[in-house]
């Protein structure tokens, strides 16, 4: 039997909380971005995917790949990067990437899809996931421009800005998602 990839090892592991080890350790070795916000979108789509199978139960989404997806899409992300030409392409570098680690093209595809920038047509319905988690939990976070937005006003600017005249399947059981995330808070 050949030697496992590391692509085998992660998604072979099931427990979120050593998968998150394992993200510690890959950023040791191999110098990835993976830092606190990383964790942040990856408990807003963990949640988002619970809620999904509540109160969307016919929908068929593989939480894992999902999981490790969002943990990775970012690992080329230049952290605070104002070049345009970085931002667009982080998500492509960082599929490439991946696909030396071994994971195969879906995954990779899914990974690039988290933004816009290169992949706008026949979106998988787990890129729509991470973009949701990726965008949303972004605008939550403080940046050194600005402070973090409330939910409420993160959704606003998310549905009507951000993905105005986009197709995000999984758009309107987001907001459901928010807003019911915030009747559980009050």
């Amino acid at each position: 039997m050949g030697e496992e990839s590391f692509a085998d090892y992660i998604l072979n592991e099931k427990d979120w909380s050593k998968k998150l080890e394992i993200m510690y350790y890959l950023k040791k070795k191999a110098g990835i971005f993976y830092d606190n916000s990383v964790i942040f979108k990856t408990l807003i789509a963990k949640l988002f995917l619970d809620y999904l199978h509540q109160f969307y139960p016919n929908f068929q989404i593989d939480d894992n790949l999902v999981i490790t997806a969002r943990l990775l899409c970012d690992c080329q992300k230049i952290e605070n990067s104002t070049n345009l030409d970085e931002i667009r392409s982080y998500a492509k570098r960082g599929a490439e990437y991946l696909a030396k680690l071994g994971f195969d093209s879906n995954f990779c595809e899914i990974c690039e899809g988290v933004n816009r920038y290169t992949i706008t047509e026949n979106r998988k319905p787990e890129s729509d996931l991470l973009e949701l988690a990726d965008q949303f939990g972004g605008m939550l976070l403080d940046r050194p421009e600005r402070v973090g937005f409330k939910p409420d006003e993160a959704l606003v600017l998310l549905e009507y800005r951000n993905l105005k005249d986009k197709k995000n399947r999984l758009l309107q059981p987001f907001i459901k998602f928010v807003n019911y995330m915030q009747t559980i808070e009050a």
